[in-house]
């Protein structure tokens, strides 16, 4: 694939050009090392390098042109040199006019939020599979794009690969995409040049303040994608969270609500609900569904509730609805021969996993008990670590704290952290080992008793100083419980 340098300095709106604009552009790069001939080099700035520190050695390498913020004080005559306002905006646009604006050929559907982003999109990519259309999904467990389906790398990658993705999903016949967008990737610009259809708010909580500081920055950032949308698209808020309202103040699209408590265009009930699957009242009419708890039926509406606005009939919905499966990671339950029961999920902010505990506690009956496997993850957000410590352990009978992939900190300092949340006369134990913590939960439950495994859900990983060795919390709870686990077996 290939575009003259012209068509990118259109699509950036370049405030200054050095060079030749006829050049054939072959292929986008923002690290120096992959630069070569016909490459477009971005120097982008980041948090721990300066792309313009890279600028020499990319041409070096062979890059035809550099996209830049400020021009550097010698310049290689075998290059062009494009200077710009925002080098990251300026590597989405021209990435989207790389490949051809593929979002402009499909209807792009972006969710974002603290919880809920994976199972909200990943639903409704399913719906729309169910509903007979071909779809592509971005996601946080996995990228389709119509022809293959791979593991993901970030929850919302970088633009080039971004629209190379998008663009595979128009090859292969994809009408719709469904992605995650992630307040680091709105912050990062790594969205800049997509063209959407609709925006969903699921919810906004403590999360990721390692990164924007500020939970009011972390609301900026979020805001960032509906400010961006335009006027012939949708913007669907959860009219329950606080901060739904703020999400739609400034946008130029059409504004809906959903909500489960409130007076909203899109309405839902919870009927009844149980371990194995939930009634709702949605939009009037009576559905059951195998997810459960109120998050969930929060999911289960903000799916319905997009597919509507694009235009889908409602009784087609609510019946493709009603069909869905479980999101992998996501309130998984396991049983055991013996009754005891176990779930498995991602819940890894303090509000996810009030929301899991929460609702394993309305369904259980009062005299089985709740044993609740906990950690967090290194070199991120500390602050959440006596939170989150504190909500496991007075919302359970027994809360075991452990490792949740303790990166370059050590597991029992992170341990330590959550600790400090915690009343020293309540019930707890801490096992720095994440395998032993799961073996010593499922070990003290009895029949009819609830483990709770809380953290990584779908990861099938633990990272530890810089290693990243299989760890599935699934499979180890197999283990535990007994159940026999193979080699290469489906454990979803």
């Amino acid at each position: 694939m290939a575009v003259t340098l012209q068509n990118i300095i259109e699509a950036t709106g370049a405030a200054e050009v050095a060079g030749d604009t006829a050049a054939e552009v072959r292929s986008l790069g923002f690290d120096s090392r992959t630069a070569g001939p016909g490459t477009l080099f971005f120097a982008v700035r980041g948090a721990a390098s300066d792309g313009h520190d890279y600028i020499a050695q990319a041409v070096g390498n062979g890059a035809a042109a550099v996209v830049c913020e400020q021009m550097p004080p010698e310049r290689d005559p075998r290059a062009t040199y494009i200077r710009v306002d925002d080098s990251s905006a300026a590597l989405g646009q021209a990435a989207a006019a790389f490949y051809g604006y593929p979002s402009r050929k499909l209807k792009l559907v972006g969710v974002t939020g603290t919880n809920g982003k994976t199972t909200t999109a990943t639903l409704l990519c399913d719906l729309f599979v169910r509903l007979g259309y071909k779809a592509g999904l971005i996601s946080t467990v996995e990228y389709r794009t119509g022809m293959r389906t791979l593991g993901s790398t970030h929850t919302t990658p970088d633009p080039v690969r971004l629209n190379e993705m998008l663009a595979e999903m128009v090859s292969a016949g994809c009408g719709y995409c469904f992605m995650e967008v992630s307040s680091h990737s709105l912050v990062q610009r790594r969205v800049a040049g997509l063209d959407f259809a609709g925006g969903v708010f699921s919810n906004i909580t403590h999360d990721h303040l390692d990164y924007h500081g500020t939970f009011a920055e972390y609301i900026r950032a979020k805001k960032l994608f509906f400010d961006a949308l335009p006027a012939g698209a949708f913007a669907l808020t959860n009219a329950d969270d606080r901060n739904g309202e703020v999400m739609l103040q400034n946008t130029k699209a059409r504004r809906y609500t959903y909500s489960l408590r409130r007076r909203a265009d899109f309405h839902c009930r919870i009927l009844e609900t149980h371990f194995d699957g939930t009634l709702l009242d949605m939009d009037g009419a009576e559905l059951w569904t195998g997810f459960v708890g109120r998050f969930n039926a929060y999911n289960l509406l903000a799916v319905y509730a997009a597919a509507r606005l694009l235009g889908q009939e409602k009784v087609e919905v609510l019946q493709a609805v009603s069909s869905l499966g479980a999101v992998d990671g996501r309130f998984e339950v396991i049983r055991s021969e013996d009754g005891r029961v176990a779930v498995v999920d991602y819940a890894h902010t303090p509000d996810a996993l009030q929301n899991v505990i929460s609702t394993i506690n309305e369904i259980r009956h009062p005299d089985r008990r709740l044993y609740t496997v906990v950690g967090c993850g290194g070199n991120r957000d500390a602050a959440k670590r006596p939170v989150m410590a504190s909500i496991a352990a007075t919302q359970s009978y027994m809360a075991i704290l452990t490792s949740d992939n303790p990166r370059h900190e050590e597991p029992r300092a992170i341990i330590a952290d959550m600790e400090a949340g915690l009343d020293p006369t309540v019930r707890h134990l801490s096992i720095a080992d994440r395998r032993e913590a799961i073996k010593a939960a499922v070990a003290m439950a009895g029949p009819g008793d609830i483990v709770l495994v809380a953290g990584k859900g779908h990861e099938t990983y633990q990272d530890a100083c810089g290693v990243k060795s299989h760890f599935d919390d699934r499979e180890e709870v197999r283990r535990a419980m007994g159940i026999f686990v193979g080699t290469g077996s489906n454990l979803h």
